[in-house]
């Protein structure tokens, strides 16, 4: 396995549903849904990270977090450790300035969406969470 990244995600959720982005063209599984976030820098916090990518995909500054899950999945070309964050509160409105389509979507309707295989198991245990 070549290149090992270490990626954090944020999960925001309102009014029953959470919010997914999709992947755009040109980038590793374009046209998937994930939830936002990305790469962890070197010597970087889980929070900074998650605080910087979210601030620079979707304009939003967020306030607290909270760990959600941890998920390492192996793709053909990568091995990813995935830190999914509960973002509690936030100031601004998401908005897409990565070219990335993004969409609040009720939890019950997530099975329908096709979620990279990262974020799958994530999506089951917020399902089970919010039953």
């Amino acid at each position: 396995m070549g290149l090992r990244l270490h990626v954090v995600a944020g999960v925001l959720q309102r009014d029953g549903q959470v919010l997914i982005a999709r992947r755009p063209e040109g980038k590793h599984g374009a046209g998937y849904w994930e939830f936002p976030g990305g790469k962890v820098e070197p010597g970087e916090c889980l929070s900074t990270a998650l605080r910087r990518e979210l601030f620079e995909e979707l304009g939003i500054q967020i306030g607290a977090t909270q760990p959600l899950s941890v998920v390492h999945h192996d793709y053909a070309e990568r091995s990813v450790k995935l830190n999914f964050q509960r973002v509690l509160d936030w100031h601004g409105t998401p908005r897409p300035l990565e070219s990335q389509e993004i969409r609040w979507v009720a939890l019950d309707a997530l099975d329908a969406i096709e979620f990279l295989p990262a974020n799958r198991d994530v999506v089951q245990s917020l399902k089970r969470v919010e039953c």
